[in-house]
């Protein structure tokens, strides 16, 4: 394994509130470190791999990476929930935390700009995450 890739075993599958609650709990983790207009996506009825996208941006590595551990702790501390894989810490333009229900991604501004996800997944819906209890 690098250092690029952590691995841990979690359960297969969160109950649907618990995975939109994640989605929500690491969009206010984001938020709470200055990412850049989180986004939370719902894509179960769209594909089949993952319910949920977090989507946000920073302006550099540094505070990339620091969203990245603000999501991990607050998952674990809120629902006793860790990453099944994150990947990318090393360039660090891009890092995909797998919960696998949830799949949170952090990326640079231009990283996100490029790939707009947001547009790739127009058909999803967004989830007011502000606003949900």
């Amino acid at each position: 394994m690098n250092d690029t890739e952590v691995r841990v075993s979690v359960p297969q599958h969160l109950a649907t509130s618990d995975a939109k609650a994640l989605a929500v709990i690491s969009a206010r983790a984001a938020y709470e470190k200055k990412a850049t207009d989180p986004k939370v996506l719902e894509l179960g009825e769209l594909i089949g791999i993952t319910d949920y996208f977090v989507v946000c941006s920073a302006a550099n590595d540094r505070q990339i990476k620091t969203i990245v551990e603000e999501i991990e702790k607050v998952a674990k501390a809120s629902l006793g929930v860790k990453p099944r894989a994150v990947e990318g810490l090393a360039g660090a333009s891009w890092v995909l935390i797998d919960f696998g229900d949830v799949v949170v991604h952090v990326m640079s501004e231009e990283s996100r700009g490029f790939y707009a996800l947001e547009r790739l997944w127009s058909d999803a819906r967004f989830v007011d995450w502000e606003d949900v209890a």
